[in-house]
């Protein structure tokens, strides 16, 4: 089987956002790679193990992507491919769904293609649908169990998590899933791996290469953002020797603050 995981490298969720001059702004966080996206490396390297084939990461970004995508080579990957170019900077999902499906097409014969339920910093968790949909592939969302997998008629079963139930959906592939938490637990990568990645050469696609030169205008942008004004709040405890006292003396505060 040939599997393309696709990741993302994100600001690490202990990070505190700030607004400095309209732009948003992580501070000295150190860029991870996404944890949702650790669940589908770590799927589709089950798949690898139990079906043969290899695993090919692909992250859209700058330069420093590539430390995203060697901690997935080092979990286990046997290829990686940073997919940059300056017109990348700024797309929405939808056009990072056209360049993501570019490169999945160009990498060749692929028979499913992973996401994590979503992206720490934007968490907009639609991604994988728009580049299934780019495809014409099945899209399969919220996958917390893949029941059945069979190469030969390619056809598999999962179970996606609802919010308040759980459905079993069949479908046929090539196929596109997006996998929850609740699919696994990430290995850690071996010492071997880690070498191993420090090691790779980590080819780079630009536009011209995917053949989008000039063909990407983000439908939404965002030109200026701004902090949510803090509000000073003060606690006050009303006392009294009984509680119809108290109740009395709550009621004239909120008359009092035309709260009621």
């Amino acid at each position: 089987m040939n599997i393309v995981v696709c990741v993302k490298q994100t600001p690490d969720t202990a990070a505190t956002v700030t607004v400095e001059d309209g732009k948003i702004s992580w501070g000295d966080a150190p860029l991870v790679l996404n944890p949702w996206d650790e669940f589908a490396v770590e799927e589709a390297l089950r798949l690898k193990e139990a079906h043969g084939g290899e695993v090919t990461a692909i992250s859209l970004g700058p330069e420093d992507a590539k430390e995203a995508l060697k901690q997935s080579l080092a979990m286990g990957c046997e290829n990686a491919i940073l997919v940059s170019d300056p017109s990348f900077a700024g797309l929405d999902s939808l056009q990072v769904s056209k360049v993501l499906a570019a490169a999945i097409e160009k990498v060749g014969e692929v028979d499913l293609v992973f996401f994590g339920r979503s992206s720490v910093d934007t968490d907009s968790g639609i991604t994988g649908s728009q580049v299934a949909r780019r495809l014409g592939w099945p899209a399969l969302s919220l996958v917390a169990v893949i029941n059945s997998l069979d190469p030969e008629s390619k056809r598999l079963e999962v179970e996606r998590m609802l919010d308040e139930t759980r459905q079993q959906v069949a479908a046929s592939f090539p196929a596109v899933i997006s996998v929850v938490k609740e699919i696994n637990e990430p290995r850690y990568p071996s010492f071997m791996g880690i070498r191993k990645a420090s090691k790779a050469e980590i080819p780079i696609w630009s536009a011209a290469e995917l053949g989008l030169e000039g063909d990407l205008e983000s439908a939404l942008t965002w030109p200026d953002v701004y902090a949510i004004p803090k509000v000073e709040t003060e606690c006050e405890f009303i006392e009294g020797e009984t509680p119809e006292e108290i109740a009395a003396k709550l009621v004239d505060r909120l008359i009092e603050e035309k709260v009621v």
